[in-house]
């Protein structure tokens, strides 16, 4: 078997830039660069598998950095608390003299890149893989501060805020809050020369003129009212600019460029002024990726390649003009569209457009969803997910079962499948579990102890999402099942329900 040392092979080319001032120009003559199969091969070799669901708590993370500690790669100290006693650590990486910063879920409810930050603590610690030289790059010419989950009391409830309710990221000037300021303090302490704030965004944001989710989204945060470009901030652009052309390998259209207004309470805007050039990633959406683990892949490799880059100085061969190239975030993104419904009667007539979103709801490590009616009217610029043309449909209200099944688990997917086939989409259940996770299915039908229970009647503004479209010979063509579009003449083996019984 070849040696992953052919596979990570170093492609050679002259650097095109200026080094940094610490370095001198022979350190650069030459320059490390990975192919997408290799930057594949290290995240598939060094995923951390003990995070996965997006819902993870600090206890799983606390964990894992204990075993870190062990291993005594990284370095590994507490630095502080968090409102609720939670440790916050700060895990750092190389004997360098370019100092950089990376923290993460600073909003609880934004956990990708910290689980991309844990598959590279793997990587920095490996070793006979041939990848070494990368690790002996970065450990000779940076020293990397990870501060992974600064808001642990948000992530333990998945919420943006902190205990206090507080956005920790607009915490920056005041210092108000603990977490807030020990990221500050860290920052005065460590006077990083390049910075990085991970968080994720909403997924409903689309790429102007594109059906396409932006599955990653870059900012080089502005320093001032006026959005000037300093040698601080065009060092930023230049991060992007090699950020996104590997990025336009995996998810060509699915980049864009998160707003840059000056916000003089935000991190990124202040590290930008204490001069950092530093980097905000928004992990958005990507059809098929609800746990967002391709979009973690995504963080990893771009985390990585910047590093390699910083190490190397070999960003600054990049235009910083580009970084304009790069268009910004449009929010016209809906989880299901449906065009030219016929939902009116024979004295008033409407013909009209459907957009509908999913909102979740967390229950310990897991979740449900609600979907509701988002809009209605002349939608040709909204997309969706998932779209249909309901030209020559109707709606059609969904029907209740009337026998009782006894608990969840007498309820197969095939059988409920069929039943919503059949026009059911809501079935009683006599028995259901105690706690709030045993509640939750994964079923596409709903499931109800309570008395009554309505499926829509007609589509409002708001409402719910339960409801056929059927044809002018009464056959039912697809099922909008709470928020999820079923085409009722293919299977549902590709789809993933989260639903709780009412």
């Amino acid at each position: 078997m070849k040696s992953l040392l052919v596979l990570l092979a170093i492609t050679v080319f002259a650097s095109c830039g200026n080094p940094p001032s610490s370095t001198s120009d022979s350190d650069f003559s030459k320059a490390m660069k990975l192919d997408t199969t290799q930057f594949n091969t290290l995240h598939e070799k060094y995923k951390e598998p003990a995070l996965f669901y997006r819902r993870f708590k600090h206890s799983d993370v606390d964990s894992l950095i204990k075993v870190h500690a062990q291993n005594k790669v990284l370095l590994v100290d507490q630095i502080g608390k968090s409102v609720q006693g939670r440790s916050i650590y700060e895990l750092t990486y190389g004997e360098g003299d370019i100092n950089v910063m990376l923290w993460s879920q600073m909003h609880g409810d934004e956990p990708t890149a910290t689980m991309a930050l844990f598959d590279l603590f793997n990587y920095l610690e490996g070793k006979d893989d041939g990848a070494s030289e990368i690790r002996g790059l970065l450990k000779n010419k940076l020293r990397i501060h990870f501060i992974p989950m600064l808001n642990p009391d948000g992530a333990e409830i998945y919420n943006r805020r902190n205990a206090q309710s507080i956005d920790l990221n607009r915490d920056a000037r005041a210092g108000q809050t603990v977490e807030g300021a020990l990221l500050k303090t860290r920052a005065k302490a460590i006077v990083p020369q390049y910075g990085f704030n991970l968080h994720d965004q909403s997924i409903y944001y689309n790429v102007p003129g594109t059906k396409n989710p932006v599955t990653i989204s870059l900012l080089a945060p502005a320093y001032n009212e006026g959005r000037e470009i300093n040698e601080v901030r065009e060092g930023a652009m230049q991060l992007i600019v090699g950020m996104n052309e590997i990025l336009q390998q995996y998810i060509p259209d699915a980049v864009a460029k998160y707003d840059d207004t000056y916000t003089p309470r935000g991190f990124g805007d202040n590290f930008q002024s204490w001069g950092a050039s530093t980097v905000l990633i928004e992990s958005g959406g990507l059809k098929g990726d609800p746990e967002k683990q391709e979009i973690r892949r995504l963080n990893f490799i771009i985390i990585l390649n910047a590093l390699i880059q910083i190490a190397e100085g070999s960003y600054k061969k990049y235009e910083a003009t580009h970084y304009e190239d790069i268009p910004f975030n449009a929010s016209l993104l809906h989880d299901v569209v449906i065009r030219n419904l016929s939902l009116g009667n024979d004295s008033i007539p409407l013909k009209t457009d459907i957009a509908i979103r999913r909102g979740e709801t967390t229950v310990g490590r897991d979740y449900f969803v609600r979907g509701r009616v988002e809009d209605i009217g002349d939608l040709p610029e909204s997309i969706g997910y998932d779209e249909i043309d309901a030209d020559g449909l109707h709606f059609v209200a969904a029907k209740l079962a009337t026998n009782v099944v006894n608990d969840i688990s007498s309820l197969t997917m095939e059988q409920a499948y069929a039943l919503l086939k059949k026009g059911f989409m809501a079935i009683p259940v006599k028995t259901v579990g105690t706690t709030r996770e045993s509640k939750l299915h994964g079923l596409p039908v709903h499931l109800f102890t309570q008395k009554q229970f309505f499926t829509t009647s007609s589509i409002d503004l708001g409402g719910t999402t339960n409801f056929y479209l059927g044809d002018s010979s009464g056959n039912l063509k697809y099922a909008v099942f709470n928020g999820y579009l079923i085409d009722l003449s293919k299977g549902i083996n590709d789809l993933t329900f989260k639903n709780r019984i009412h």
